[in-house]
């Protein structure tokens, strides 16, 4: 399955990219606070960023990869629990694998994407 992934790979592209997660951990989409609400840019970061799934950091940058005997499930669950551990309410893990899993769908695997606000695009490509 293709997942979206931490990279630290083209860190430093943008002047102020940042990775605090941990390299390979899942990435969601996170929500975005008033600071930074209308500009990428803004103080906070959290409108360039993608959150970890795990560490609960954020990085400027995310990967495509392929998890093999990675599923369908795995995915939903690994969201629910990111978000039921932050606090957030997980009743919307399903909905939101089903959205990354069509965001990356027609992204190669080794696909560097960067985030701006609602728009992600991707960056580079290496080979994984």
């Amino acid at each position: 399955m293709k997942l979206l992934t931490a990279t630290d790979a083209t860190q430093g592209y943008r002047d102020n990219d940042f990775d605090w997660c941990v390299e390979g951990e899942l990435v969601h989409i996170g929500v975005v606070c008033a600071r930074d609400r209308d500009d990428p840019d803004g103080g906070c970061g959290c409108g360039r960023a993608f959150a970890g799934l795990n560490s609960h950091r954020a990085t400027t940058t995310a990967m495509v990869r392929e998890i093999e005997g990675f599923t369908e499930a795995d995915y939903v669950e690994a969201i629910r629990s990111s978000l039921e551990q932050q606090g957030y309410d997980a009743s919307y893990a399903e909905h939101e694998a089903a959205e990354l899993r069509i965001l990356v769908r027609d992204w190669p695997v080794g696909a560097i994407v960067e985030r701006r606000l609602d728009e992600i695009v991707v960056r580079q490509v290496v080979q994984p």
